[in-house]
């Protein structure tokens, strides 16, 4: 079958009409899904409604779905009532405690599991209750960010690696309000995309600490804009959330944030993410 694209924005999204994810797909039509992916970073689905069990089945269409990253002490007691490699991403509380993980605010752009060795190269998220207003993602290409990238930024940071912290549960940069539990790792600041060879700019405002053998001064200035250059409106496209909608995207080449949302309506997305295939390049 022809997929019925629409594409979301110049750089980066697109969204594929008029299929039922519910329903199985020909290994023909996984294929054209897949290098729909390739070619748009973020793919959106609406009106899915999928449950739990069948939104694992639609991520193994991408590769071996991950699991949980967090220590199981630290996790909500939400995820007791999820089958294996399903994340609870919300602020419905019981008892006081949240069931889910990142449950409230802001969140600062960020690559998903880019704090581990190996991390994971997709995350699909699957919107099941959402609120009136806000707790939209912004996505940003970093390809398009990295092909604009000025050359005083780019050829100090060319074939560095960067090296990145992140709290489980943090938000905002020293926010504190991460669990003890942390990841660390080192990763080229520049990404070689495995899949499509193309460059894309591989740190982040969140995550990203400092530049290995490089003053830090130095560092955290070409940093800060390099930030500011790949957070720029015209590389994002911002999503607002219906119920039933099923986004996925590739953590290998795009980055995403969070608009803050009232607190006292119940906002719950199930994700999933699908393993890396290889090491950052």
């Amino acid at each position: 079958m022809a997929l019925k694209i629409n594409k979301l924005s110049e750089h980066i999204g697109a969204e594929i009409r008029e299929i039922d994810l519910n329903l199985d797909q020909s290994p023909e039509t996984i294929a054209l899904i897949n290098q729909a992916w390739f070619d748009n970073i973020i793919l959106l689905f609406r009106g899915q409604h999928l449950d739990a069990e069948r939104q694992l089945v639609v991520t193994s269409w991408f590769g071996e779905p991950g699991k949980v990253a967090r220590p199981k002490k630290f996790h909500p007691k939400g995820y007791d009532k999820l089958p294996e490699g399903i994340m609870l991403i919300s602020n419905i509380r019981e008892n006081g405690e949240p069931i889910g993980a990142l449950p409230d605010g802001e969140m600062m752009f960020h690559h998903d599991m880019m704090h581990a060795e190996l991390p994971h190269k997709a995350t699909m998220l699957n919107a099941v209750e959402i609120p009136s207003h806000g707790g939209n993602t912004l996505f940003a290409s970093g390809y398009a960010a990295y092909d604009t990238l000025p050359d005083e930024l780019r050829l100090p940071l060319e074939g560095r690696k960067a090296f990145h912290h992140y709290n489980y549960g943090s938000v905002q940069k020293g926010d504190n309000k991460g669990t003890p539990a942390f990841s660390e790792s080192v990763h080229p600041v520049f990404r070689t995309h495995d899949n499509t060879g193309k460059k894309a700019i591989y740190v982040n405002r969140l995550m990203t600490e400092g530049v290995v053998d490089m003053d830090q001064d130095q560092a955290t200035k070409l940093l800060n804009a390099v930030f500011d250059h790949a957070e720029e409106a015209r590389f994002v496209y911002e999503h607002e959330w219906r119920v039933g909608d099923l986004l996925l995207w590739d953590n290998r080449c795009s980055m995403h944030a969070r608009t803050d949302f009232p607190e006292t309506e119940r906002r719950l997305l199930l994700r999933t993410t699908v393993l890396g295939d290889a090491k950052p390049f």
